[in-house]
């Protein structure tokens, strides 16, 4: 009977996940005049829980599990680094954006760590998506910070279906990527006119 679980379970991890996708903010606001700046975008750090594809859900503050029946597209980390790529990129307020410099040295990097990127479950079928991020502005010529800043979101949900959850995290995650891009490029010379 033992064996029998096994293949059980056997059997279960190998059904495919439904796959989902975050994208950047379509509405980004458009910058009035480019600057002549590189910013090249490292993927985020992230802990052992977040650095994959699943889905992180928090029944409760001290346990961790994942959503059975969907997963992201691509790694936490990856899919962060393209969705700040597209929303630095769609403000057209830079020469370039990409991840990695342009030559040997690019005029700037920014670096990030995810700290929460999770659905928390409430007592009724609810749930609260939070997302945190510590991102620094670096000058790749001397490696210096030249801004750091703590971006959070906590958006409500009612439902606790995985389509459901998925909208929130875009929710959240569009409210912290518009946020970040306008800090970003201010940190870099230029201010965004107001969305």
């Amino acid at each position: 009977l033992g064996g029998c679980g096994a293949v059980s379970a056997l059997n279960k991890a190998a059904i495919p996940l439904d796959a989902y996708e975050l994208r950047a903010p379509s509405d980004m606001p458009q910058a009035g005049r480019s600057l002549n700046r590189a910013l090249s975008i490292e993927p985020p750090t992230t802990s052992g829980a977040l650095d994959t594809d699943r889905i992180l859900v928090k029944p409760n503050p001290v346990q961790s599990l994942y959503l059975p029946d969907g997963r992201w597209a691509s790694e936490l980390p990856a899919m962060w680094q393209t969705m700040a790529l597209r929303a630095f990129e769609d403000t057209g307020a830079l020469s370039y954006v990409g991840r990695r410099p342009l030559g040997a040295v690019g005029d700037f990097a920014l670096i990030s760590e995810i700290t929460d990127f999770q659905a928390e479950l409430g007592d009724d079928d609810t749930a609260t998506i939070r997302l945190r991020l510590t991102a620094r502005l670096v000058r790749e010529s001397d490696a210096r910070v030249m801004a750091r800043r703590v971006f959070s979101a906590a958006v409500p949900v009612e439902g606790t279906e995985t389509l459901t959850l998925v909208n929130g995290f875009n929710v959240a995650s569009d409210e912290v990527l518009a946020e970040m891009v306008a800090w970003g490029l201010q940190g870099m010379g230029l201010r965004l006119p107001a969305s």
